[in-house]
């Protein structure tokens, strides 16, 4: 039965759609999935989008002309670091990256002794590098008061705001605060829609709204006092789950910014639009070259989904930035499958102080913070069984024999213990490491540390990594059945644009109208029959800050609109399916209630 909605899809923003390619990733084995996700990737790198040949792509001109003129500003701050600063900022997934970012380039910049301009925010602050802190992205105040402190005493700011859905209020008041301060700041947005399809809804406490934020920079663009990137990448395979596509895009669209910045103002090479697209081709190498391991990564698939399936967990365990990449795919987890942060954990060799995050230690603020191996050998290790998966993430230039002395330990709990490990031609993980797993998605790379900067190399190896991870967090919450077609149809209604992707869900498979779907998802957001004026009346953020004390509510929305029951019919129908996608077939397969989908 086809539930979609064709002319209500037209409504919808690029980043929202529903993929076709990926609409039946529900019912796919693993094999299949990493096809399907495999050919979503591949629209990053696309010309053009079959359905619209007018979208800006990534390779498009005047994207690579702006990557050009972002990167000759890199280029001046850093050529004139005293009063410079370059401050990436965005929410969750954008934020994790911007963070990713930051850290690396100052670490590059530091080898040569080059002074560190390079800052990040993350709305929530640093606790939202590891757990979901949605609400802080819907006020755009703290956005601009975050900004204004990162930024005091600074002559020069080059702002790169990135909201891939063109929406967060969080970036929205940053980037209004640095139009009206064009002397100091030049502001950048990065996202992934067009911008006359950027969100357009009032925001918190708020005279303008994202587009009108959006519009005002496009007019500053032609003045080159401001930059709005804005390659359209297409659907995610996942619907709305930006963590895939546009985390990946982002990190390739920033990395050759600032590598190019760099590689201008210290080693003389002219930054031009050959050079850029020469970088970008570079990523799309380690694109053909990770899904070309395809096999492995199903094979990884099927094992993280027969644990999640079980009721077990799955564990990363990374070394160097690999290990952030662990932490930050299983920390998305959490909002897009209402998954628990027990589910998928990641850990990284020295914890926090590998981190380089701003505030330092946060283990003292719960277990969700416990990120050193050694909080994994102490707290996970003693009950770590047969059924849970441990992944190992490492590459040739890692410390292998503590890769080896950590795989030994693990080995004596379970045999279920499996790597992503990178190496060289010239320069292959021993086969000893090897053998200490069961299984071992090896992925050898062409090039030497003579050919590329080794920061460039690493880059890669991250973006690869960030491929393999989401593949097998993806699959195995799809096998989990936490999907339905390709929509994250048990998400956490905890900020306003996910608010709005739960109604937009629930049009999309009633064919009720707005004011219905919204009805039925505040009954389930405040678990009452009777909602009173106070409720219907308050603010998206207040149903946001409820919503996020409360399981199921999409699926509960979902089951009493299409079944026509009570809250707590709905909950008893869910309990009788624990399986959310099983759930909501059974509403469908009905025939009593088919009538009331049309």
């Amino acid at each position: 039965m086809d539930h979609t909605k064709p002319c209500y899809e037209l409504s919808l923003p690029v980043t929202e759609e529903c993929n076709p390619i990926s609409r039946d990733i529900d019912r796919a084995n693993g094999a299949q999935m990493v096809q399907i996700l495999r050919r979503c990737d591949a629209e990053i790198f696309e010309k053009k989008i079959n359905h619209d040949p007018f979208y800006q792509r990534l390779y498009s001109s005047p994207v690579i002309q702006t990557m050009v003129d972002v990167a000759k500003r890199v280029e001046m701050m850093l050529r004139d670091p005293e009063e410079s600063l370059i401050v990436l900022s965005g929410c969750g997934t954008s934020g994790r990256i911007a963070f990713l970012l930051a850290t690396s380039f100052n670490e590059m910049l530091n080898g040569p002794k080059h002074k560190q301009i390079c800052s990040y925010i993350i709305a929530g602050g640093d606790r939202a590098l590891l757990t979901s802190q949605e609400a802080p992205e819907d006020d755009p105040a703290l956005g601009a008061r975050a900004l204004d402190k990162v930024c005091a005493g600074k002559k020069r700011v080059l702002f790169i705001g990135i909201s891939c859905g063109m929406s967060a209020p969080f970036v929205a008041g940053q980037l209004d605060f640095c139009l009206k301060r064009l002397g100091v700041f030049t502001p950048v947005l990065l996202g992934f829609n067009p911008v006359h399809m950027a969100r357009s809804e009032p925001m918190q406490d708020c005279s303008f709204h994202f587009k009108d934020v959006a519009e005002r920079m496009t007019a500053e663009q032609r003045h080159k006092k401001a930059f709005v990137l804005n390659p359209v990448l297409g659907a995610e395979a996942i619907s709305g789950s930006s963590r895939m596509k546009g985390g990946s895009a982002t990190k390739i669209i920033l990395e050759t910014i600032l590598m190019a910045g760099h590689e201008a103002a210290f080693r003389g090479k002219i930054t031009t639009p050959e050079h850029i697209s020469a970088w970008i081709t570079a990523s799309e190498v380690v694109y053909e070259t990770t899904y070309s391991k395809s096999d492995e990564i199903a094979a990884l698939i099927h094992k993280a989904g027969e644990s999640l399936q079980k009721k077990a967990h799955v564990y990363y365990i990374g070394w160097q930035t690999l290990g952030v990449i662990g932490l930050t795919d299983a920390s998305e987890c959490i909002p897009t499958y209402g998954a628990d942060f027990t589910d998928i954990r990641g850990f990284i060799n020295n914890g926090f102080s590998k981190m380089k995050n701003k505030e330092g230690d946060l283990s003292c603020l719960g277990p969700e913070f416990l990120i050193d191996h050694k909080d994994f050998v102490d707290t996970i290790l003693p009950s770590l069984s047969q059924n849970d998966t441990v992944l190992f993430l490492f590459t040739v230039h890692d410390d292998l024999r503590e890769v080896m002395a950590l795989a030994d330990q693990v080995r004596r709990r379970t045999s279920n213990l499996h790597a992503v490990a990178h190496d060289l031609e010239k320069f292959a993980v021993p086969e000893r490491v090897c053998n200490m797993f069961e299984t071992v998605l090896r992925v050898t790379w062409p090039f030497s540390s003579e050919d590329v900067n080794p920061f460039a190399m690493r880059q890669r190896w991250e973006l690869s990594t960030k491929w393999c991870l989401n593949a097998i967090s993806t699959g195995a919450h799809v096998l989990k059945g936490k999907v339905y077609m390709n929509y994250m149809i048990d998400l956490r209604v905890t900020n306003s644009k996910l608010y709005r992707r739960a109604i937009n869900i629930l049009q999309q498979f009633t064919g009720c109208s707005e004011s219905r779907c919204e009805r039925a998802l505040l009954r389930a957001i405040y678990g009452t029959e009777d909602l009173s004026e106070d409720m219907t009346s308050a603010g998206v953020w207040k149903h946001t800050e409820e919503g996020n004390r409360r399981d199921r509510v999409v699926p509960s929305a979902l089951v009493m609109i299409c079944c026509r029951c009570t809250l707590d019919e709905a909950r008893r129908h869910l309990d009788r399916h624990p399986v959310i996608r099983d759930a909501v077939s059974a509403c469908f397969s009905s025939s009593k209630h088919k009538s009331t989908v049309h």
